[in-house]
């Protein structure tokens, strides 16, 4: 059984990488972000997670197998959010910001249900 902070640990580094793009878009850093495969969650995603969430039980295991849309989708809106940032498409940017930021709530609530069947 995972304990009681694991999934909030992997919320946790899916809002800094979420804070990491916000900032590159507000020129307070030089993030270029990741495809899903390298951020620290799609590490888990891709890596131990089946496994933990299995652990946890069958209800755990398909919640999990939830995040792998939305979190492919979010990957691909950052990434648009910092072209457009890039080449100055102020509107378009904001566009794919808030499909971002839709995203980002559709996997927190995953993560969350996850973290519920854990106690």
């Amino acid at each position: 059984m995972v304990d009681n902070a694991f999934f909030f640990q992997r919320l946790n580094d899916h809002i800094q990488y979420l804070k990491k793009v916000q900032g590159a878009i507000e020129d307070k850093n030089a993030f270029k972000g990741t495809d899903p495969h390298h951020c620290k969650l799609g590490k888990w995603l891709y890596g131990t997670g089946p496994e933990e969430a299995a652990a946890v039980g069958d209800q755990a295991k398909r919640i999990f197998d939830e995040l792998f849309e939305p979190h492919e989708k979010f990957h691909h809106a950052s990434s648009r959010a910092l072209e457009k940032h890039a080449a100055g498409d102020h509107e378009g940017c904001k566009e794919e910001m808030t499909r971002m930021h839709v995203l980002s709530g559709t996997l927190v609530n995953i993560l969350i249900k996850l973290d519920d069947l854990s106690h």
